[in-house]
């Protein structure tokens, strides 16, 4: 029986340690947190997954709360003017719903799940010395857990990172009473862009005691909506991020007029990174390799909100090449193969797009969005790029191919 041991406990580490348990694989996982730690902490991100990450959750049993999350059916886009009001607002349909589970729910459940069925689990930091001291008794190390110095195993990718500082300021909050907008036919993620201040999101989720929504904001860093450095007071961050929505996105604001409250003590969090992707064989100190698993090598800032759907299909994606791999020494030249295939599939359109999507929009992607609120079709494509991020190079990033797209669309118009 092969031993793999994988470090961190997250959408990728704990469906990876489930997928390969469920072979047959003798898997050992370490993480910081047990499962009582992580379900009364703090939320650990905001999230949406999309149909085909769902999928890769379904083909291993893990899809737990498909009858309980709210389903959501489409993605909103809203731009502001100068005055705060909505130049363009429009909806698209998904083909297939979306589901956002808070993660302190879903990882507590995996996690309890994976011990129940057998596996090892250890609750403790891990250094590079550790990793070092125990990979000589395992057949393959993943890492699934980028915090502190685990990430200095895995060297820059320059030609692939092309920010050197965070491009957003984050905070999230988790909140009941968010009334749903008067004109909206079906539950959907709302994506609202504020030039020169940044994006707030919002979107239906399920939390332990039940559904409840996310509202994000992604601040450019130094601008008036990066304003949440500092704030411990859970109150007092729900506080600034309703001033914010009521100054920047007053149609949101709205939403909030009856009532919004958190759903628990740890329903908020902020702080910032800067997007990167780093080499995925990590070099341990005495020479031997260990392969990074999803935002470990390839961190994307959230705005396209690709994070999970990510991790979900990395992990799909390491199952597959792990079993398919045999008997085989899981050398260098088979990790690198692994996340080849990870690139390819699916981090660099994800990549491309979320870099894209930090800068200022160029004409072209603003006339397409404003196309979208006159052709379905484009309101529609959009909505469903969250699902297929690759499609947004046929149509949304190169001017050429938007242009060979608006003109497809002149019949219809």
């Amino acid at each position: 029986m092969r031993r793999i041991l994988i470090v961190g406990a997250g959408q990728a580490g704990l469906q990876l340690a489930l997928g390969l348990q469920s072979h047959g694989y003798d898997v050992t996982l370490l993480t910081d947190r047990d499962a009582q730690e992580v379900r009364d902490g703090r939320v650990l991100s905001s999230q949406c997954m999309f149909d085909s990450a769902l999928h890769t959750e379904r083909a291993l049993g893990l899809d737990l709360w498909a009858e309980q999350a709210p389903r959501i059916e489409g993605i909103g886009l809203s731009i502001s003017g100068p005055d705060a009001t909505r130049v363009i607002d429009w909806t698209g349909r998904l083909d297939a719903y979306a589901q956002s589970v808070d993660q302190r729910l879903k990882m507590s459940t995996w996690l309890d799940l994976y011990a129940a069925r057998g596996g090892r689990v250890e609750v403790r930091q891990v250094s590079p010395a550790d990793v070092e001291h125990l990979a000589g008794s395992y057949d393959l190390v993943l890492i699934a857990s980028g915090k502190g110095r685990l990430a200095a195993l895995f060297e820059r990718d320059e030609e692939r990172s092309p920010y050197q500082r965070p491009q957003r300021a984050l905070a999230v909050s988790y909140v009941y009473g968010l009334a749903p907008r008067p004109d909206q036919e079906f539950p959907a993620v709302r994506c609202n862009l504020v030039p020169g201040i940044g994006e707030f999101f919002s979107m239906p989720a399920l939390t332990a005691a039940g559904p409840c929504d996310i509202l994000l904001w992604e601040a450019q860093p130094g601008g008036p909506a990066d304003a949440f450095d500092g704030l411990r007071d859970p109150g007092e961050h729900l506080r600034v991020m309703l001033e914010l929505m009521k100054a920047f996105t007053p149609w949101e604001y709205e939403r909030t007029r009856s009532g919004v409250e958190l759903t628990d003590a740890g329903a908020t969090l902020a702080g910032r990174f800067a997007p990167v992707v780093r080499r995925p064989v990590g070099e341990l100190p005495g020479g031997g390799a260990v392969l990074g698993v999803a935002d470990v090598v390839v961190t994307n800032d959230p705005i396209t909100g690709q994070g999970a759907n990510a991790a979900a299909k990395c992990a799909a994606g390491y199952l597959d090449a792990i079993l398919a791999h045999g008997d085989k020494p899981f050398d260098r030249d088979f990790q690198q193969a692994a996340f080849d295939r990870f690139w390819a599939d699916t981090a660099r359109a994800v990549t491309d797009w979320s870099n894209a999507m930090l800068r200022p929009a160029p004409a072209h992607a603003v006339e397409l969005f404003g196309a979208a609120g006159r052709f379905q079709a484009v309101a529609d494509r959009f909505a469903n790029s969250f699902d297929d991020p690759a499609d947004v190079e046929q149509w949304l990033l190169d001017p050429e191919k938007a242009a060979a797209y608006l003109t497809s669309l002149a019949p219809r118009g």
